[in-house]
């Protein structure tokens, strides 16, 4: 007998795989989601990618641009600037936190996500770079031990990974990591919040770099 998947889990699963393909870039900006489309692609009613579709737009990465047309957010200079701001505030303060709070096994676990980040660095291997940057910073921000900074940080989360996927400049990303983890293992707060703003408006730079061709910081 077929078991029916819940529409709550389907729509969860399309979801969770549009969304991760407009983070690695599969899903560029300006491309459309054709809803008739999608359910053929993932052999499911037009209901459930049409509430993901709707989930997309609430979380940033998709718009309406007509009530018929609906495309992959393109990032304005404003929206980067805002996001890095959010960032710059609460990754700063994290940093802090965990450093005064960090353990054996909180840094142990930080320096061998170095170590993932290193292989997949000299490789070029821009999708697992990503996925194990995300990782790094959420352990740190785990580390912080403050839930409601972690339920601020969660409906953007995704649109921060997308951002830190537009930064190539993966051998400058692992050397600021390497040394924001020093500076938490040094048990110095002070030290930590310093490394952690440099760390995010030299990623705010590249970002922009990549993004937009004259470079110019809003």
């Amino acid at each position: 007998m077929t078991k029916i998947e819940p529409l709550g889990a389907v729509r969860e699963r399309v979801l969770a795989t549009l969304r991760q393909e407009i983070i690695a870039g599969r899903l560029r900006p300006g491309d459309r989601l054709v809803e008739r489309e999608l359910a053929e692609r993932f052999g499911v009613s037009r209901v459930p990618v049409r509430e993901a579709i709707r989930a997309l737009v609430a979380e940033g990465f998709v718009l309406f641009e007509t009530p018929r047309r609906t495309v992959v957010r393109r990032l304005t200079p404003t929206d980067v600037k805002e996001l890095f701001e959010l960032r710059e505030a609460l990754e700063v303060y994290a940093a802090g936190l965990a450093t005064a709070r960090a353990g054996e096994t909180d840094l142990a676990e930080l320096a061998e996500l170095l170590d993932q980040a290193a292989a997949a660095t000299a490789v070029g291997d821009a999708e697992t770079i990503t996925d194990i940057n995300t990782r790094f910073h959420d352990r740190i921000l785990a580390m912080a031990g403050n839930s409601l900074l972690i339920s601020v940080m969660e409906p953007v989360d995704g649109r921060l990974r997308w951002l830190t996927r537009q930064n190539e400049e993966w051998p400058q990303l692992l050397t600021e990591h390497r040394e924001l983890y020093e500076a938490i293992a040094s048990g110095d707060p002070d030290r930590a919040r310093a490394h952690a703003l440099a760390h995010v408006r030299a990623n705010y730079r590249s970002t922009v770099r990549h993004l937009f061709a004259d470079g110019e910081l809003p």
